[in-house]
């Protein structure tokens, strides 16, 4: 089976995060004695280990004790310091000297060969993209030569702006998986990027199909049961089945933590388990029965933030705080908002500037319909042994009635999450947690940055947030899209950034040193290729070292 045919269904196992077991330490990676720590890394799970993860409920005392280890002790790797990486002045037209910051859920890192030639090769990605034009046709149009000239472009200027950054923050990296070649994606990318780098794990995937245990004996044809397990057959020498988030960084780590969330708002492992069998009884045909294991998720772990002081020398007092998170998609939003509340408690304290950025689900809804009909349609017409897998074993779980509900539900505020909506006919729901950020002051007096000034966004669009995400003409360019969408159905504003800069929330005048600038949201270059780098966009935001003098005397 090749390559691209195996990674289309293993995706099938969920793209977003949170939690089975309640952890509530911390661990700390420090620089000692001025110097910074070049390499640590917590203990691992065997694969005897990750099989009895899967199998004991509760966890014996020692595997408990090794799981909080690990959810709450970040690698960290300053190796990139140590061989002579350094930060790379970018000149801002308007802006002067800034840091470009990127933020991108590079789904598990599935296309992790492309994410890399598009973040350092910028001539090897171009020639895929005039072999392979964007299959969609809603892009560029083949008959079209200048509309296509343009689309390359677009997409020119999107990889200037992704290999820019000084700082990259990513959701959904993969450590030791099968389904990305047991690689540490964190890891290839600090090395193919020369940055130094961070990773916070917060799930152990121990599914069975994960750790190649699934019998399928539910499939009663011998030789298609021997096929399925042939294919999650496993090599128990190189898996780790971690997945986490990342931050990769040309400025050094100063300090460095990782944070689970208090409140867990779904249970990925006794509530993926009890579906199953729940299901089991209530439904006919080893087809039905056969679709809910290839969509079943059992992991150990929960949401969790991974928390980087960078030595900044160009800001007062040299620190900038970057969070890294991933709130919870199995959840209500009011859930969404409770992790959040207990995120900003977490960066109260933070005297220097922070910049909050992750997947924060914000899709109005609960998203546990979405996993399911997210992972079929991705494999909707596809020629592969698993397309038909997928379709075959979906038959019974309502997929295009999920797809419409989740839809249609959300539709009306998908745009732009941070809107109030109309009470009671169609509320707003994710908007009490950006009412909470908008509320939020630090203790040095300080606050997230809602402004929306036309002339310091990318396309001349105002409104809030718009300095920090981009805005389109109704709400927010969409980051997330399923592979089949019904007009706007389907496409999603999850992925954001959240900067406190210089700006006190009482002031009249408040300060635009290190506020967001320029955000964007780069669809083009994620889409254009045969297959997408990931079903999020990557978006970036540009924040001055400086008062942006030139463009105060433009509004003047």
């Amino acid at each position: 089976m090749c390559k691209k045919m195996q990674s289309l269904i293993i995706r099938c196992f969920g793209r977003t995060l949170t939690a089975a077991v309640l952890l509530l330490g911390t661990s700390t990676a420090r620089a000692q004695d001025g110097s910074y720590a070049r390499y640590t890394e917590p203990p691992v799970f065997s694969y005897q280990e990750l099989v009895a993860m899967e199998e004991q409920e509760p966890l014996p005392a020692n595997l408990a004790q090794k799981l909080q280890t690990l959810r709450t002790t970040p690698y960290v790797s300053n190796e990139a310091y140590y061989a002579g990486a350094r930060p790379r002045p970018l000149e801002i037209p308007q802006l002067g000297p800034s840091l470009r910051v990127v933020m991108w859920n590079i789904e598990r890192g599935l296309q992790l060969d492309m994410i890399k030639a598009v973040l350092s090769d910028k001539a090897a990605f171009l020639r895929e993209v005039k072999l392979h034009p964007n299959p969609k046709g809603d892009l560029v149009k083949d008959t079209d030569p200048a509309e296509r000239q343009a689309l390359l472009k677009r997409i020119e200027e999107q990889i200037d702006v992704l290999q820019s950054a000084d700082v990259l923050i990513l959701n959904e990296c993969d450590w030791g998986m099968k389904r990305t070649e047991y690689v540490a994606v964190v890891k290839e990318l600090g090395r193919a990027l020369n940055m130094n780098w961070a990773y916070g794990v917060e799930f152990v995937e121990v599914d069975p199909k994960v750790l190649g245990i699934e019998s399928f004996k539910d499939v009663d044809d011998p030789k298609e049961r021997a096929e399925m397990e042939a294919e999650f057959s496993v090599d128990q020498t190189r898996l780790q089945a971690l997945h986490g988030s990342a931050i990769l960084s040309r400025y050094p780590f100063r300090d460095v933590t990782l944070r689970p969330f208090e409140h867990q708002g779904y249970d990925w492992y006794k509530s993926e388990k009890t579906y199953g069998a729940l299901e089991k009884g209530k439904r006919i045909g080893s087809g039905v029965i056969l679709g809910e294991k290839l969509f079943r998720e059992i992991r150990r772990g929960g949401r969790t933030t991974l928390i980087a002081t960078l030595d900044v020398p160009d800001l007062p007092g040299g620190r900038l705080t970057i969070a890294a998170t991933h709130l919870e998609n199995r959840a209500k939003p009011k859930s969404r908002r409770t992790q959040m509340r207990e995120l900003l408690t977490v960066l109260a304290a933070h005297h220097n500037p922070v910049v909050i950025a992750g997947d924060l689900n914000t899709t109005g809804a609960d998203g546990s319909n979405a996993s399911v009909k997210n992972a079929v349609l991705k494999r909707a017409g596809s020629s592969s042994y698993w397309a038909t897998k997928a379709i075959k074993y979906a038959s019974g779980v309502g997929l295009g009635y999920d797809l419409l509900k989740f839809g249609f539900s959300s539709a009306k505020l998908q745009a732009d999450p941070t809107a109030k909506g109309i009470k009671l006919f169609a509320p707003g729901k994710e908007q009490p947690m950006f009412g909470d950020l908008k509320k939020f002051v630090f203790k040095d007096g300080m606050s997230i940055d809602f402004r929306g000034d036309a002339k310091r966004t990318s396309n001349g669009r105002k409104g809030t947030l718009a300095n920090s995400n981009q805005r389109a003409r109704r709400g927010f360019v969409s980051t997330f899209e399923l592979p089949r969408t019904l007009g706007s159905i389907g496409t999603f504003k999850l992925d954001w950034m959240l900067v406190k800069a210089y700006a006190k929330s009482d002031s009249r005048v408040r300060s635009y040193r290190f506020a967001p600038h320029f955000a964007r949201s780069m669809n083009e270059v994620n889409d254009v290729l045969e297959e997408r780098l990931s079903d999020h966009a990557p978006i970036s935001v540009d924040l001055p070292f400086q008062e942006p003098v030139q463009l105060q005397k433009q509004r003047h």
